[in-house]
């Protein structure tokens, strides 16, 4: 009886040891992730922005390095790859815009920041400061209004300011006059969007993006927003100033790409179900200069995950788990999470046998001892028991201080809504993101393989394939909380 029990406890003890060392662990290496990222976040790909070739280059090294790891393919046609189609709107060059006869220069003298097909030619009502206007008041129906930008009331304290302002600007004190039934708005910048002109400038420039059966496939708006630059003031307060537009929206259409692969379970009956891990492989392109660099090379942003992943499936590869593991790498999540609204409406495998995201975003940088995870409060958390594997992932493995008020829905970053997990939480699917969380460099050509904090990349991605292991493993799925339901 003796022995019986000695047996037991040594049973015993050898599974706890098993769940705090993953046997494929070994295989996760810091030289192998910095080689890749500088790969992969090269200038060779010119920052992979999302509809280009340099998307589609980028992402056939990923499949490539899938292929070499020994990841079955899980795409389309027996093939990594699932391609879909982007549609982008998007201002035509040839679109002529005037004040009192004088032609502004497309970008350079004018943004076009709210696109529609308008021809016509009007008197401009001045309104002076958006921050003072009572809108109640108003009877501006069917007429074109001028405001002044006002940061009155807007918080700056935001990543990416200068991408954000001019859309702060128009939500608070350009839509309510919008909502008057103004036919167009003319925003005259203020100090702030004169700093932030160049930036607002590039994202105006490539318009909208979206999938079949997404809001932005057309031009819904029939009010144009218009942008210009602060010494227009004059001329647009004056008596009898007027505006004249002929502003056209061309449509085209892309090819983005979704990269999947997945490594087969052992169990006859578990490997039917899917762990999914996600990422992205687009980052912003090139774009304005910024210290003499035009190259986003989007190494955190989302380089540092898909070198993750793949780093993880070398782990699987070896030690083959009882749920099938599925790696999806989205593509066009920088034009709106597209690639994994995709997905998540077009499986490869059946969407129900799917237990559970992992999803991970900017996982390289900060404090090596510290880092986050989205998708552990509610209304947020989809599921307890997910949460529970990945506590027990990292008290057993990197021991991270977690960072939980970027998940609050009072955040003014609202990040929650802005990477790949959404699509899939929104159906049910216990979902969660890694992150190391926001920097200086995020959006900018700093952003690079050389400001990476490797030791930090090498704790995510063994805290990624920690928790994974727990999930694939698991005589049950991990339960989605009952009542779970998302603020927006």
């Amino acid at each position: 009886m003796k022995k019986i029990f000695n047996i037991a406890l040594l049973a015993l003890f050898s599974q706890c040891l098993l769940a705090q060392t993953p046997p494929g662990l070994s295989l996760i290496k810091e030289a192998d992730l910095k080689k890749d990222l500088y790969d992969l976040a090269d200038a060779h790909f010119r920052g992979r922005s999302a509809g280009t070739l340099d998307e589609l280059k980028a992402s056939m090294w990923l499949v490539e390095k899938y292929r070499a790891i020994g990841l079955k393919p899980a795409g389309d046609d027996g093939t990594y790859l699932q391609f879909f189609t982007l549609w982008r709107n998007h201002i035509d060059e040839k679109s002529i815009l005037k004040i009192n006869n004088t032609t502004l220069n497309l970008w350079s003298d004018v943004q076009v920041a709210q696109m529609a097909n308008v021809n016509f030619a009007s008197p401009i009502v001045y309104l002076g400061n958006g921050a003072k206007i009572d809108t109640n008041k108003l009877d501006i129906k069917n007429k074109v209004v001028a405001i002044e930008a006002s940061s009155l009331g807007i918080n700056l304290n935001v990543s990416l300011p200068t991408w954000r302002y001019s859309r702060s600007v128009l939500t608070k004190y350009g839509m309510p006059i919008i909502r008057k039934g103004a036919a167009a708005l003319i925003i005259i910048a203020d100090e702030i969007a004169e700093k932030a002109w160049d930036d607002a400038s590039e994202n105006f420039k490539r318009g909208s993006y979206d999938i079949d059966g997404g809001p932005n496939v057309n031009v819904t708006s029939t009010v144009p927003v218009i942008w210009v630059h602060s010494n227009m003031k004059k001329e647009i307060a004056a008596p009898n100033a007027n505006f004249n537009a002929s502003i056209m929206v061309k449509q085209f259409e892309y090819p983005s790409v979704n990269i999947i692969g997945f490594i087969p379970g052992t169990d006859p009956k578990l490997k039917n179900e899917y762990l999914l891990y996600s990422g992205h492989q687009d980052a912003h392109g090139i774009r304005n200069a910024i210290h003499n660099d035009s190259t986003y090379y989007g190494a955190d942003d989302n380089g540092s995950v898909d070198v993750a992943m793949l780093s993880n499936a070398r782990a699987f590869v070896k030690n083959p788990p009882k749920r099938s593991v599925l790696f999806v790498i989205h593509g066009a999540e920088e034009r709106g999470l597209l690639g994994s609204r995709y997905y998540s409406a077009h499986p490869t495998v059946p969407i129900k046998n799917i237990v559970a995201v992992l999803n991970g975003d900017m996982i390289g940088r900060n404090n090596t001892d510290s880092a986050a995870v989205l998708g552990m409060q509610v209304p947020h958390r989809n599921s307890q028991e997910l949460i529970n594997m990945l506590i027990a992932a990292n008290n057993e493995g990197p021991k991270f201080k977690l960072d939980t008020t970027y998940d609050k829905v009072t955040h003014v970053e609202g990040w929650y809504f802005r990477s790949d997990h959404v699509p899939y939480a929104r159906l049910g699917i216990p979902a969660i993101m890694y992150t190391s969380l926001l920097h200086d460099d995020y959006h900018t050509p700093s952003d690079n393989a050389e400001n990476i904090n490797y030791p930090k990349l090498k704790k995510m991605a063994d805290w990624m394939y920690r928790t994974g292991y727990k999930v694939a493993n698991a005589p049950k799925r991990p339960a989605t909380d009952v009542n779970f339901k998302l603020e927006r």
